[in-house]
Parts: C-alpha cells; structure tokens; sequence
C-alpha cells in the first residue's frame, strides 16, 4: 500500500513496471548513456562480457550485468564520463549444435524452451537455422538488459559475425602471427568426437571449461610379453611403488599399442587411440586373472606383485595404479585392509609383506620410523579406507611433499633433488629409455552441447595461440602487476594461470565466427575472438555495414576496411591521408574515429565471472599485452562469484531457473537487482530465492512509502538562524559518515555491505533520531529529514536504477 504526502494510505500499491517504464523512457529521450568524446571531462570506460545469444537470461546471468551497471552510474555520479556499451557473442559451434538438436526432434531442448523459457513453437521451429536461434535470444537478452534499467550504450552494438567485426579479428590475428604468437603443430586439446572440433568452455553444457592432465606411463613386464602401463602424476614415487592395484572385478583387454601388447581397459584403449597411437584390441582378459602375479619393474629391475584393488576406476588412466604406501595414505591403507581381509588373501592364496619404502622427507613429517603416508593416516586416526578424512589427509600430504619435498640422498639419480625437479628429471628418463610415456586425460567430466562425452584429442597440423611463450608471459605479469584487481585475494589465481597457460588451439572447422585469414578452412574460435573487442566498441558506432554506396560519404563501410585502417585507429600507425583514401573516408571522419579510441581507451574496468579467470580473462591480459602500448593497458578486473538458487546451482535438472524476463515481470527490476547483490560480498556466490526477493521488494516500498508520507519535507529551505539541537547535529554528522562509508564500500566492491548501510542501518540512525526529537515533543519534518531522505535516494542510486526520484 502506498501513502500520500499527507500520510494517509492509499489503496493502490506501488506499480513496478509503470515506474521502470517511465523511467526507460526518460533515459531514453534523454540520451543520457550515450557518451561521446568530452575532451575536458574525466572518461570511465566500463565493459563486461557480451552474451552468449543460445537462449534467454535467467536470474543467474544478471549478477555480472547488474554489478557493472552499478559501477558504471556510481562512477556518473561521481562526474565521470562513463562509456558502458554491449555487443553479442555470436561466435562458436554451440548455436549451430543446438541448432541440429531442433532438426533432429530433441524433446528435451524443444520442452526446456517450451516450459522454461515459454517460446512459441512456430520460432521453436525456425531454430534450425543457427542465425535465427542467435538473432531471437539476442533481441531477448537486449530488451531484458533493458528492463533491468541497465545504462548501456545500445548505439555501439554489434555482433560477433557482423563483417566489419570479423575485419577487426582478422587484423588482431595477423598481428599476433606476425609475433610469432600463432603457431601450427601438434597439440592436446579437449575434443567432441561427434563434432570432430576442439573444445572450450562456452562449447560445453554447463559452460565447463575443459582441464587437461599429462600422466606419466611408468610401463612394467609382464610375462615377457605384456607391458602392464600406469598412469601417474607423480613419477617421483616410482622408486617408493611396491605392488600394483588391478580391479578384480571389470574386465581389461589386451591391445596392440604401438607394436607393444598392453594390458589395459577398454576406455583407455579408446583414449588412447585421440592421442595417435595405433590401436587394436586384442582379447579381453579378467582383471581375477592377474591377481597375484608380479610384473617387472623395468627402472629398478625387481619384481613386485599385483593385488586386488575394487577402488581402482577402469575409467581414470589405464584403469591399473601403481601402490607408493609411504607416500599415499590411500595405498597405505589399503595395504592395511587387505591383511586383514582373510577372505581374499584365501581367495587368491597370496600373502602381504609389503613395507613401504620411503623416499621423500619433509620437515613437516620426520623421520620417526614412520613412513609420511602411515604417519599422517595415525595422526588422523584413520581405520579404514571409507573414511572421508582420508581424502583430507592425502591432499596434506600431497601439497607439503610438492611444495617443500625433497628425495633421500640414496635414491639413484633423483637424490638431494626438489620433488619438482625430480619429477621432471625422472619423466625425461623414463621417456628417453622407452620405459614410460605420456597419456593426457580430462581432469573433469565435460560434455559438448551436442551431447557427446568429450576427449582428449592430440590434434596435429592444429593452430594455436602460443601463451606458452616466456617473453609474452613476462609482459602478461608486467600488467597484472600494474593492474588493480578486486577482489584483491583473487589476485594469486591470475599469477597461476599466467604460470601454467601453454599452447591453446584458437581455430576449428566449423561452427560461426571469422575465417583464419591464411587459411580459410578454419574458423577462429571463440575465446580467440573475443580478448580485445572492448577496443571494437570505441569505433563501432561509427560503422556501418551494408550501405548505400552513393550516400556512403563520411561513412565507415566494412567493405572498405584494411588493417592499415585499425593499425592507424588503434596503433597510431601508416600515413593518415593514405588510410583515409583507402578507407574511402574523409580525413575529418578518421580523426574523430581515433581520437574517440585515443579518449576513451584503454578499459578501466572489466567485470567478468570468476569462472572466466583461467580462460576469458586470462586471454584479455595477455593480448592487451601483446598488441596495445602500455599506456593502452586495462586498468582494473572485477570478479565476481556465481549465483545459486537456494544454495543449489541453477540447473533445469533442479527444476529452479527463473528467466530474468519472468523475475522481472513478476517482481520488478529493482528488488531483482538488489537480491543479487545483497546476499554476498562479491566474489562469494549469491544465493537468490523468492523470499529474499519479496524481502527486498518490502524494504524499497518502505522507503517510498516513508518518503512519500513526508514529502512536504523537500520543499523545505534552510534557513540559517534556525536552532540546531544536539540531536540535529548527530543525524546531520551520521549522514555524512553513512556517505563516506558507502562510499569506501563502493570502491573497493563491497557491495553487501553499502546496500547494508543504506537499506538498515540508516534506518536505525532515523529511528533514534524520530525517538529523540519526539522526546522533545520537536516534529522531524524539517531540513535535516530532507538531507536523510536526500541522501538516501542518491546513494541508492546505483543499485535501484527505477526510483521515484531522480536520475
């Protein structure tokens, strides 16, 4: 219920919508998010990651979005000239893979945008052509940014196919070519074998990026003619192994790798067979068979046996583990288990006299007569293997013996050595005498969009972006360092991937995007084509594409552009007249061009998920680094964390995605804005639920209905020779700090804590004011309430874009 000035309540409760509507239609006559060059006024760039158009945005989307448009407003009342454009992500195969899913019938998509997302079937059906699936999400994604109140500059749209955009692609990768930056060889990648493409994250279902490991191989004899390989990340131990775990209970086959029989499982035959190798299945053999036996450990030349092991997972590397007991509380364990275990010891008439072999010391674990795995399991009280601190105790373990490890003075080769050191010096060993070799493998579960379980493929004649290579590396710290990043404790994680990022495939054969310039077979793909399109934005309102050739006069055509064209735009590079002529400009039209991109560049801030940091985020630093000057740099990353729906992950599975559009439409923008960003600080998920919302939604009505029950209060002026009480003055003093402390909160991306201080802790403060001045029998409705009210409104500015008063 809402209240009139003269605080009598009225019967019509707050309109939502009416009121975001009259709003985004005075923004919209106004102009007022439309920047331009202001040479005498101080400029904030602002950008985030386009969208995806594959289908509509659900609450989970707008926490991103809505974090960036409160800095871009904040930043405007702060006096500056902000520039916060949008364009759409066109780029990939998972359009075109969903695309085939409509052609082939797929009930379950078809139902997903029925029920969900409440689509039409006669649009559901033009969904199988890829474009017209893009073309129908990017307007629905467009008009719920809109309804969202969200300040962007629509006037620099522009979509990732669009040809002039495909141009600016074309040039940034013939840059990094000429680098030495792109590269074509030989190259494990996460792959479809349905697609027959390389993957990355926005190609999988869940947007999962795919993590790639390299296991070292340690091969051992077995009866002369066999080789029994397994997989490790730690060929270190390999002087410390002193059984093998098979599965009794799966069956292995015996395969032809390579003109060697090996023993292995059926999933790693098939694995092996994306990396290259020549494969061929032989026969099966059950895993009971070999119980028992011994294979022949080919580096310290002895033998060891081979005992049952049900944990053993036939779908992680060969489905066969080598045992270190001294140095995995797993084996150790499991070791102590199976003495125990009468039944299968008589099963397998096999007795167990295994002692662990320590070859690692650390300080953390002394040397007691104790081996580090049987140490850590005692000091956990561990009893058998199903208990969960066992995992606790390995990962302890694992991390101190990599980080501060060192092999025993006695082991061959590898003694006084770092673990670090040891593991590489001893995988090059065993590589060089054709004991062991290398097996990449998923470290997660990842399926492409199409459905397909995806691999590891080794891809030869394959592009890559060569992020390996140390000089760009040190240019991509130089930046980092100079770079604000806030959260400031997610700093470390862009040092690690900037650490471990090595080559990465940056082109495939199909879906949508920008053809390779050099090789047109291939299609650059899209978390290649989307690190520097923040400098796009700064030209792309001046482009146009298909224009009438005869009124085409002081018009950017992207027919016309050349590289010498963005060379001179964005690199202050070739002759102007010469561009100009080429480009088919006036001399005029291309200076405005680059002195718009010489104003507003570079970006002041990137706001991104943190699921972008390894990928997305990472890419922007390093070809900032590679293509721009330094004095061209981005100043600043926000991340921020994901949102959950009742502390689960939104999934359709759960049954709990809200399209924002519905949410909107339910609820309004403002309590849907401010739901997002009030359950957690930033890089915390935020956990959204309706009742939050209605919460919210509460609370602003509140405040309305209290501003409106003493809104004679803004006409009121100050008068000088007025009597200020004791009282007066604090509230006057607490505004003032409530301003300066929202405001800190602000800039350093506290967020939950400035919409803390605005949406209850000035109501505390008025409270204790109203009850003090009724003390006094004195009326509240004087300057001072105005200043409150004044003052609330502003700082809410930011956060609730539809307000009753001001901009």
């Amino acid at each position: 219920m809402a209240e009139n000035s003269a605080g009598k309540t009225s019967n019509v409760e707050l309109d939502w919508a009416k009121v975001g509507e009259k709003w985004r239609k005075k923004w919209s006559e106004g102009r007022i998010f439309e920047s331009e060059t202001q040479p005498h006024t101080k400029k904030y760039f602002l950008t985030v990651a386009y969208p995806y158009p594959n289908s509509p945005q659900h609450v989970g989307h707008g926490r991103t979005y809505t974090l960036a448009d409160v800095h871009a407003r904040y930043k405007r009342m702060k006096g500056y000239n902000v520039l916060f454009p949008m364009g759409f992500h066109y780029t990939g195969t998972p359009i075109v893979s969903m695309s085939q899913r409509i052609k082939t019938n797929d009930l379950e998509l078809i139902e997903t945008f029925e029920q969900i997302y409440k689509i039409p079937d006669e649009v559901i059906s033009s969904f199988k052509e890829p474009k017209k699936i893009a073309d129908f999400f990017h307007e629905e994604i467009k008009q719920g940014m809109n309804e969202m109140g969200y300040s962007i500059d629509w006037r620099r749209e522009f979509t990732t196919i669009d040809m002039a955009y495909s141009k600016f692609i074309s040039w940034q990768f013939r840059n990094l070519r000429k680098k030495g930056l792109i590269v074509q060889g030989s190259h494990p990648v996460g792959w479809c074998p349905q697609d027959q493409n390389p993957v990355s994250q926005h190609d999988t279902i869940g947007d999962i990026e795919p993590e790639l490991i390299e296991y070292v191989l340690v091969k051992f004899k077995f009866e002369e003619q066999y080789i029994i390989p397994t997989a490790t990340l730690r060929p270190e131990t390999i002087f410390g192994v002193t059984n093998l775990w098979i599965n009794p209970n799966i069956k292995y086959v015996i395969a032809l790798v390579n003109n060697e029989k090996w023993i292995i499982t059926k999933d790693a035959a098939k694995k092996l067979e994306f990396l290259n190798l020549n494969v061929s299945i032989i026969s099966e053999i059950h895993g009971s068979d070999l119980i028992g036996k011994s294979v022949f450990d080919q580096l310290r030349k002895r033998h060891i046996p081979i005992f049952p092991a049900s944990f053993v997972d036939p779908n992680n590397g060969t489905g066969i583990v080598m045992s270190v007991p001294a140095h995995s509380p797993y084996d150790y364990q499991a070791l102590i288990d199976l003495r125990k275990d009468s039944v299968t010891l008589t099963k397998y008439d096999m007795t167990v006299n295994i002692v662990p072999i320590t070859v690692i010391h650390t300080d953390t674990f002394p040397s007691i007569g104790l081996s580090p795995a049987e140490f850590i399991v005692s000091s956990y009280s561990i009893t058998n293997q199903n208990d969960p601190k066992l995992e606790e105790a390995t990962n302890k373990l694992y991390s101190d013996e990599f980080h501060n490890g060192v092999l025993l003075p006695e082991i061959d080769i590898i003694g006084n050595l770092s673990v670090l050191k040891a593991r590489d010096t001893i995988r090059e060993k065993i590589i060089n005498q054709g004991i062991g070799t290398t097996m990449y493998e998923l470290k997660n579960a990842v399926k492409c969009r199409c459905g397909t379980s995806c691999v590891v493929k080794l891809l030869t004649n394959q592009w890559f972006i060569n992020y390996g290579d140390e000089n760009w590396k040190k240019l991509a710290y130089e930046l980092i360092k100079n770079m604000e990043i806030l959260p400031e404790e997610i700093r470390q994680e862009f040092a690690n991937v900037i650490d471990w990022l090595k080559e990465r495939a940056c082109a495939r054969k199909s879906g949508l995007g920008t053809k390779l310039p050099w090789d047109n077979e291939w299609i650059i793909e899209s978390l290649a084509d989307s690190v520097i399109y923040m400098a796009y934005y700064t030209l792309s309102n001046y482009i146009r594409n298909n224009i009438d050739p005869q009124n085409s006069k002081d018009k950017v055509s992207a027919d016309n552009l050349s590289d010498s064209f963005f060379d001179y735009v964005l690199l202050g590079k070739n002759d102007r007249d010469l561009v100009a002529k080429d480009s088919k400009i006036s001399i005029q039209l291309l200076d405005k061009i680059r002195n718009e991109f010489l104003y507003f560049y570079p970006v002041d801030s990137r706001h991104s998920g943190r699921d972008l940091v390894p990928n997305h985020l990472a890419f922007f630093i390093f070809n900032h680094a590679a293509i721009f000057t330094k004095d061209k740099w981005p100043k600043q990353i926000v991340v921020n964390g994901s949102v959950l729906m009742e502390g689960k992950k939104m999934s359709k599975s759960f049954g709990n995605i809200i399209p924002l559009r519905h949410a909107i439409e339910e609820y309004g923008a403002d309590p849907i804005r401010l739901t997002m960003l009030a359950s957690a600080e930033i890089l915390q998920d935020s956990d959204f639920s309706i009742d939050l919302v209605k919460g919210i939604r509460s609370k602003l009505f509140e405040i309305y209905r209290a501003i409106c029950t003493h809104k004679s209060v803004f006409t009121i002026i100050h008068n000088s020779t007025e009597c200020n009480e004791l009282e007066d003055l604090w509230i006057s003093s607490r505004i003032q700090h409530i301003i300066l402390e929202t405001t800190t909160a602000i800039e350093k991306f506290r967020i939950r804590e400035a919409l803390h201080n605005i949406l209850y802790l000035m109501d505390n403060d008025l409270q204790w004011y109203h009850k003090r001045k009724l003390a006094k029998n004195k009326s509240i409705r004087n300057i001072y309430l105005k200043e409150f009210f004044e003052t609330r409104i502003k700082l809410l500015s930011p956060f609730a874009s539809v307000r009753k008063f001001g901009k």
